[in-house]
């Protein structure tokens, strides 16, 4: 196993160590499946204005030009809340729409691949499983790690169970932020007290909400108790 070691965020551009730290709290990521015809922008606008403090467009079954359209619109209403806004895996698509950044899987493009290609402004996520994969991360450049599944979810079915006990470790080796994904919803929020985390990340507990604002506002402030500061 790597050996355990704190690093030192570095420094950044736009957005800076602590601005990727404090945005975490509630991380929304979209999936269009859940919004029985609703709008992907109308519903990320109200849940900002809910409580949502990050945004990653998540839409594995979109073409190129339908993900650069929402990309455009997210970035929008992104911007004008002050929120970051990344885009799973598609760095090129990062690139193309000056996206905030971009996050990437243990399978998608390498963080100091992404980071060459997006610039030293650019926030780049990773995906961790275990504590060997959050130092690589870490060593790599990556800005925050994204660490699950906690809990069973139709989102990523395939994904590895990741206990309470490796979060906590996780979060303990690294200087840079965690946040929890996977199941994570306002009944279970407590779970993630004294882990670490920065904050949870969520996808059918706002989307798949009959309202997208209130489902944000119940999530932020159970996430709000929990979270290391």
């Amino acid at each position: 196993m790597v050996a355990a070691k704190k690093g030192v965020p570095r420094a950044r551009g736009r957005w800076s160590a602590e601005d990727v730290r404090s945005s975490m709290l509630l991380y929304a990521v979209t999936d269009r499946a859940w919004l029985r015809g609703r709008s992907l922008a109308d519903c990320v606008r109200e849940a900002i204005e809910g409580g949502v403090t990050f945004v990653q467009l998540r839409e594995k079954n979109a073409g190129h030009d339908e993900a650069a359209l929402l990309a455009r619109e997210l970035k929008a209403v992104c911007a004008e809340a002050g929120v970051p806004f990344v885009i799973d895996d598609d760095v090129a698509l990062a690139a193309e729409v000056g996206a905030d950044g971009v996050h990437v899987g243990q399978s998608d493009m390498a963080c100091a691949e992404a980071r060459r290609i997006l610039g030293e402004q650019a926030i780049v996520g990773v995906s961790a499983q275990t504590v060997d994969e959050a130092l690589a991360a870490q060593a790599a450049g990556a800005d925050y790690l994204g660490v699950g599944a906690l809990h069973p979810t139709p989102t990523k079915p395939d994904a590895v169970d990741v206990t309470m006990d490796e979060l906590r470790r996780i979060c303990d080796v690294v200087s840079i932020p965690v946040v929890g994904i996977g199941g994570v919803d306002a009944a279970c929020a407590h779970e993630l007290a004294g882990s670490g985390v920065a904050g949870g990340a969520v996808v059918s507990a706002i989307f798949a909400a009959d309202d997208c604002r209130r489902a944000s506002a119940e999530l932020a402030r159970e996430l709000a108790k929990v979270v290391a500061r």
